[in-house]
């Protein structure tokens, strides 16, 4: 959440990731995802700074909560490329067993089934 102020001085927190855009009109007017809007009495720079802030500490947040944790400064786009390369690695692995599974299958001798149905019969 950002904190802001209205232009009565009354103090709000917003969520920044439901901002949809920001405009200096000349007041500062947040138009939100949901289409409300919010004239704030931060500029537009600050209101950007803060944003700015609010996402460098929900990043910091998920580094310490997730299990291998995230190197400072490496950002989200790291911990992405390195899932994407966690699931092609076990789907090239998927795709090996598969394959050295289909590979290892014993082979009939043609007309196995023939001659064993025909070894029931007499």
């Amino acid at each position: 959440m950002i904190e802001l102020t209205r232009l009565n001085g009354n103090r709000l927190a917003v969520n920044g990731d439901l901002i949809l855009f920001a405009e200096a009109a000349p007041d500062t007017l947040l138009t939100m995802v949901t289409g409300e809007k919010l004239l704030v009495a931060e500029s537009l720079g600050e209101v950007a700074e803060r944003m700015v802030e609010y996402r460098a500490r929900t990043m910091a947040e998920a580094g310490r909560l997730s299990a291998g944790g995230l190197a400072p400064g490496s950002g989200m786009g790291a911990s992405a490329l390195a899932a994407e390369k966690a699931v092609a690695e076990a789907r090239s692995e998927e795709s090996a067993d598969e394959e050295s599974a289909v590979m290892m299958r014993p082979r009939r001798p043609a007309g196995s089934d023939l001659r064993q149905r025909g070894s029931g019969r007499n």
